[in-house]
């Protein structure tokens, strides 16, 4: 399947039924914890696949989230694309609010801070991110919101 169709596939999946989209992605997150990082490690593209935890905003509950990430030194960046959807993912709300979380990275369980990538950082990140997961491109064609880069920086840094 080409990377536009693909794109265009889980963009509609996000918007028509973002349950569905919520309770795999529990169900990914539960599998890989249990299985050290061995289940889905990697999407699409060979992208690697890493669990992020958060809390919710609202919540206060800890929710855990598969995301694709990119090594960048000593930070692990992962994008707010929810597949292109105008909705920005809940993850990244949380993880804003809260100003840290965990991720796992298969047995390794490591806090981050997050931070925000702009200007030129971002643009040099982000043509790597494309370059590892060329799905990601086409998301800003369903969207009119930039698809924020996060940069998850272990903590105390």
């Amino acid at each position: 399947m080409d990377q536009v169709r693909l794109a265009r596939q889980s963009n509609r999946v996000v918007r028509r039924w973002p349950g569905a989209q919520r309770a795999m992605g529990r169900l990914h997150a539960r599998l890989y914890r249990v299985s050290g990082g061995r289940f889905i490690p990697r999407w699409y593209a060979g992208a690697p696949v890493m669990v992020l935890e958060t809390i919710g905003r609202r919540s206060g509950q800890k929710r855990a989230t598969p995301v694709l990430y990119l090594r960048d030194g000593n930070s692990l960046v992962v994008l707010a694309a929810n597949a292109g959807a105008d909705r920005t993912p809940a993850w990244w709300l949380n993880l804003r609010e809260a100003g840290s979380g965990e991720v796992i990275v298969g047995r390794r369980r490591i806090r981050v801070t997050p931070r925000l990538l702009t200007g030129g950082e971002r643009d040099r990140v982000w043509w790597a991110f494309v370059e590892m997961y060329p799905q990601a491109e086409h998301y800003t064609r369903f969207t009119n919101r930039e698809l924020p880069l996060i940069a998850l920086e272990p903590a105390g840094t």
